[in-house]
């Protein structure tokens, strides 16, 4: 039987917390899933978005990553629910791994509780983060 890793480190924006916070609000019979991205949000560590390292998974960001059970790999960008629908090759914040991805360092890998068990999710690269970019209110 293989051990539970070490979860990481979570950095998170102020104000992408800030949002994913109003948006569970107003999200009626909340499920297991966002209970359990409530108690990620609360054991992240906030900063200033221009505070924001630039290895770290913020919401808008365009990411690679690997489970590890499988080996598959994929590049997502991590948005809110509203905005699937405009983006290209999208996951949403209350998606399980999206839900995983949030203010995790590139390298690091955070294990996440799935239907189906646990899935280890291992950031690879992060292509594109709007906060390296500059851009602080995305």
């Amino acid at each position: 039987m293989t051990e539970p890793i070490k979860q990481p480190e979570l950095i998170m924006s102020e104000l992408d917390v800030l949002r994913i916070e109003k948006l569970i609000e107003k999200t009626p019979g909340l499920s297991k899933q966002v209970a359990h991205l409530e108690s990620e949000l609360a054991r992240a560590k906030l900063v200033k978005p221009q505070e924001i390292p630039a290895d770290i998974v913020t919401m808008n960001s365009r990411v690679r990553f690997r489970i590890t059970e499988s080996g598959k790999e994929f590049e997502k960008t991590l948005v809110y629910p509203a905005d699937l629908a405009k983006t290209e090759d999208a996951i949403s914040i209350f998606a399980p791994i999206g839900s995983a991805l949030i203010g995790v360092r590139v390298g690091e890998t955070i294990e996440w509780p799935m239907q189906t068990g646990a899935a280890h999710v291992e950031v690879v690269e992060i292509v594109y983060q709007p906060e390296r970019e500059g851009d602080y209110v995305s």
